[in-house]
């Protein structure tokens, strides 16, 4: 994309109201409006909310969010020229339980107050393979952490990748914090006993794995939170 192209949909983030652009000072000196008001202060409802991290351009959310109106969607992602596209679409369809966000996945816990969230969505994170890497995966045990506060006692993280790498490496992550997957499957078209939104909503990567004959394997679990 060239630099143009980044710097119009950056002026057009700016007019877009669902669209939410907190500087890093604001997270840290704790002055982000939102966290623990989502629900009064943008979405001013009471549903549940469903958060996607590294949403990239916004697909999944979208399409979560056509499926179910009655639930707040948040895409979370660092690179707002990406996900204009979910935020234009969104209003353009007139999806009023969809915001973007965009800060560092790492300061999640400045946007949400413990509890606030009831289920995470990680849609083909990069697997970040190289062990100095380890600490960008976005399901090492830092991050599963800052997961864990977030969520209230009933909420589900769910992964979808096509990293046999990255679904082992959370597998063994969970089996060391004495947690059982609600749901472990290798080939979800293959073993069709993940849930319809996993399997009825691909993204563009997804179509590109799956034509590359790349097995696309789903992954769910809950914290011992209760």
């Amino acid at each position: 994309m060239g630099s143009k192209n980044k710097l119009k949909r950056f002026i057009e983030n700016e007019s877009f109201s669902n669209v939410i652009q907190p500087s890093r000072k604001e997270l840290m000196l704790n002055q982000f409006q939102f966290k623990g008001n989502w629900n009064k202060l943008f979405f001013k409802n009471t549903n549940p909310i469903v958060v996607e991290l590294g949403c990239g351009k916004g697909e999944y959310t979208i399409n979560l969010a056509k499926r179910n109106p009655s639930i707040n969607y948040i895409g979370v992602d660092i690179k707002g020229a990406r996900f204009w596209r979910g935020a234009k679409t969104a209003n353009q369809e007139n999806l009023d339980n969809v915001v973007f966000l965009r800060i560092q996945i790492e300061l999640i816990n400045c946007v949400f107050n413990l509890g606030e969230v009831s289920e995470i969505w990680l849609t083909f994170p990069d697997p970040q393979i190289k062990y100095q890497r380890r600490k960008h995966r976005l399901t090492n045990p830092t991050f599963l952490e800052l997961y864990k506060k977030i969520m209230n006692s009933k909420g589900i993280v769910h992964l979808k990748t096509d990293s046999e790498f990255l679904h082992g490496y959370t597998l063994g992550l969970l089996e060391g914090m004495s947690i059982t997957p609600l749901n472990s499957n290798h080939d979800i078209y293959k073993n069709l006993n993940a849930p319809e939104e996993v399997i009825n909503i691909k993204t563009h990567y997804e179509n590109i794995f799956s034509e590359q004959n790349k097995n696309i394997s789903y992954l769910s679990f809950k914290f011992n939170n209760e």
